[in-house]
């Protein structure tokens, strides 16, 4: 018996190994961690039906089986968890995939979205990462003041014409 490959410690048989066969997941989680063990095993079908409707409209099976047979499989991390378990409806599962593909290690970081349909997670999307706050070092340059090449003249009639 061998280890899960999403990393849950227990075996494939008692973790997404029967989620990847058809059994429904229990939880947000758990269908997070078979999609990923799905690329792992190369369980094409289960990545296909994992997906919400509306997903699925725009699922390539080849290319996911293209770039899973393309990648070296290296590790799943979950983050964190909101919502998404036996009782709820929607669920998020921020985690990061890692993977190596032409010869260079890859990460792929993601709050995935699930919801329920005919009473089964699926896969429904990604949230919106949240923004990086930009902090500006220098003061912001105004259309009126001398232009930073140092021309002499205002920004504006400078190097700010062209932007």
């Amino acid at each position: 018996m061998s280890n899960c490959p999403c990393g849950s410690g227990l075996s494939l048989d008692a973790c997404c190994g029967p989620i990847i066969a058809g059994t429904p997941a229990t939880t947000a989680e758990a269908l997070m961690r078979s999609r990923y063990s799905a690329y792992v095993t190369r369980g094409y079908a289960h990545l296909g039906s994992s997906l919400s409707a509306e997903q699925r409209k725009d699922f390539a099976p080849d290319d996911a089986q293209r770039w899973a047979e393309n990648s070296e499989w290296l590790g799943l991390t979950i983050h964190r968890t909101e919502q998404g378990g036996p009782a709820d409806t929607v669920g998020l599962v921020e985690f990061t995939a890692r993977f190596k593909t032409e010869g260079q290690e890859r990460e792929h970081h993601e709050v995935a979205v699930f919801g329920r349909e005919d009473g089964r997670w699926v896969y429904t999307g990604a949230a919106n990462a949240p923004g990086k706050t930009v902090r500006r070092e220098t003061p912001k340059l105004g259309r009126n003041d001398p232009c930073f090449c140092g021309s002499g003249k205002k920004y504006k009639k400078c190097c700010g014409a062209a932007a």
